[in-house]
């Protein structure tokens, strides 16, 4: 366990890079296979636009990463964060570890983004794709990713969790974003009882769906036990019955246009049906 964990703390940015690449492709050939949904769109438009916003958010991402660095560091060097208080075993060290950078650093921040209106504005940039592929996964308006950003470091600093083990969490989240947002089918009896535990493709795209109560549902990123844990699991009977978007952006004119998407936290605001902040 050891090695993995230097392995992570160590692995070069071209190593993890070509990993996450590999992986986008081959979810991308599965899509072309066996494909969830038959979509009738230019994906090479739609991919474009969500690759956008994909490097916005990488370049964040990067541009923050010392931050994260530092965070590790600061507990390395003051012996703080809740797995330093711990006497366990390496493997339950970074198990615990990447439960609880999910919760914080992806499934709090998650569900604060739907609970907090200023916050939903930027969120809804995601949930505007009515095409969810494996392109969608990083669609993220540039103010969200900062918002994560942050999270992620807050996650690292009550955590205590090694670099190690936070680059092994930021490599796996980054693959789950790619696994969860793919148009692929999975058969009910893999996806079912993997659901219980990850999140899976069937399970996520559930939040995709464009209506109350589905986007708020469903919050994992990597682990689906925090929804199951706090209550914010949701099925469907069939996976025919979702329709992707949000109700209030589903004009092509304003969720495949780039300069309105930026903007869109910045306009008047408008209410899903069923929205806790409808007025």
């Amino acid at each position: 366990m050891e090695n993995i964990i230097q392995y992570f703390e160590t692995i070069p940015s071209s190593t993890r890079s070509l990993f996450l690449g590999s992986g986008f492709a081959f979810f991308l050939l599965l899509e072309g296979g066996i494909p969830l949904f038959r979509f009738k769109y230019k994906k090479f438009k739609h991919a474009l636009l969500n690759i956008f916003f994909t490097m916005t958010t990488l370049i964040i991402n990067l541009a923050g990463a010392s931050l994260i660095f530092l965070a590790a560091d600061y507990n390395k060097i003051n012996g703080t964060g809740l797995l330093k208080m711990l006497d366990i075993p390496l493997w339950l060290n970074i198990l615990l570890g990447l439960l609880l950078l999910d919760l914080i650093g992806a499934w709090l921040i998650h569900w604060i983004e739907h609970q907090v209106k200023w916050l939903w504005k930027f969120h809804i940039i995601h949930h505007t794709d009515p095409y969810i592929d494996v392109t969608s996964g990083l669609r993220h308006h540039p103010g969200e990713s900062v918002f994560r950003l942050i999270f992620t470091a807050l996650a690292v600093l009550v955590t205590g969790a090694s670099f190690g083990v936070v680059m092994m969490y930021q490599t796996l989240s980054a693959f789950f974003a790619h696994l969860t947002h793919a148009n692929i089918q999975m058969p009910a009896a893999i996806d079912k009882p993997l659901a219980a535990i990850f999140v899976t493709p069937h399970f996520h795209k559930i939040h995709h769906h464009y209506t109350q109560p589905h986007t708020d549902r469903n919050y994992g990123n990597i682990f689906s036990i925090w929804d199951h844990v706090f209550r914010t699991a949701i099925s469907v009977k069939s996976m025919d019955e979702l329709s992707y978007g949000i109700d209030t952006h589903m004009d092509p004119k304003e969720n495949a246009n780039i300069l309105n998407l930026l903007m869109i936290p910045f306009q008047k605001y408008r209410a899903p049906l069923g929205s806790k902040f409808r007025s």
